[in-house]
């Protein structure tokens, strides 16, 4: 339980270009200003562009953000905060992996958390970040996942993989996933990765349509450093942090992948667990 956590102020983060989402968002915060908390409304930027609408690229200093959005929109809430409050992502179509609360259940759960009856999940967040030539091209902290991939046709390209400065592989495939826990339902479950439970403390590297089959997904602890090196005559190859924030690579680039200090923290639904949402997702059948 959150007995403790300070909901005076609140910011609500919706999908971009979502008419519905604005004017729930709109009337949420005419219910929180009615309850005495102050509410704030941020409507995303345009894919690609980041920010805010209104031109505010980063969330002030509030005690609960509340997403709705879907997953994409949750992820880059999660890039923008900076005070790291508690984010609530209430998912407008049905139920995602990270925006679990559905719209019907939106104000009996905002009811539960402004008393403080609500707990939240911790997630691991990995930052990643680009050399080349020894200077730091970019550096992005990612829930999801970090992706190196090449265009559809590009012929494959090499990864020199690094965990703790040992040599673990040369990866020859269309490109490469680190995924954290969080992220393994992601782009990894697509790739044949592993479901990974959230809040284990190890992150997973998964091979892209490897050349060599027996080049499988590796599941290390989070603590590793690691770094990959993009191989000779790499073309039209890009990395991705969460699916929407790309940057083109070259040859010899330098990939590094770290545990962030910091964690997200997730309010966890009152109405659904964590399997439940995989057979609801997954589609694995009936409860006995």
């Amino acid at each position: 339980m959150e007995k403790d956590a300070d909901i005076s102020r609140v910011a609500i983060v919706v999908k971009w270009n979502h008419p519905d989402a604005v004017a729930i968002g709109t009337s949420l915060g005419k219910w929180l200003e009615s309850r005495n908390v102050q509410a704030s409304l941020f409507e995303n930027a345009e894919p690609g562009v980041g920010g805010f609408v209104g031109g505010e690229v980063c969330l002030p200093d509030v005690g609960l953000i509340v997403v709705l959005g879907g997953d994409g929109t949750l992820l880059s809430a999660v890039r923008k905060n900076r005070c790291e409050a508690p984010i609530l992502g209430v998912n407008l179509g049905g139920l995602g992996f990270l925006t679990e609360i559905s719209i019907g259940e939106l104000y009996p759960t905002m009811e539960r958390v402004l008393t403080g009856d609500f707990e939240t999940q911790a997630r691991t967040i990995l930052n990643t970040a680009v050399f080349r030539k020894n200077k730091q091209l970019a550096e992005y902290s990612v829930l999801n996942d970090a992706v190196i991939n090449k265009a559809a046709l590009a012929r494959m390209i090499r990864l020199h993989t690094y965990v703790d400065g040992l040599f673990l592989n040369s990866f020859r495939s269309d490109g490469l996933i680190v995924s954290s826990p969080t992220g393994s339902t992601a782009y990894n479950l697509s790739a044949g990765g592993p479901i990974l439970y959230p809040t284990l403390d190890c992150v997973v590297l998964t091979p892209i349509c490897p050349f060599t089959l027996s080049n499988r997904p590796i599941i290390l602890p989070d603590s590793c450093a690691i770094e990959i090196c993009i191989g000779e005559k790499a073309q039209d190859v890009t990395l991705t942090f969460d699916g929407q924030v790309g940057l083109d690579l070259e040859s010899g680039d330098i990939v590094k992948v770290m545990k962030a200090k910091n964690k997200v923290l997730l309010v966890k639904s009152p109405w659904a667990d964590y399997f439940k949402i995989l057979r609801t997702k997954l589609n694995w059948g009936d409860e006995q």
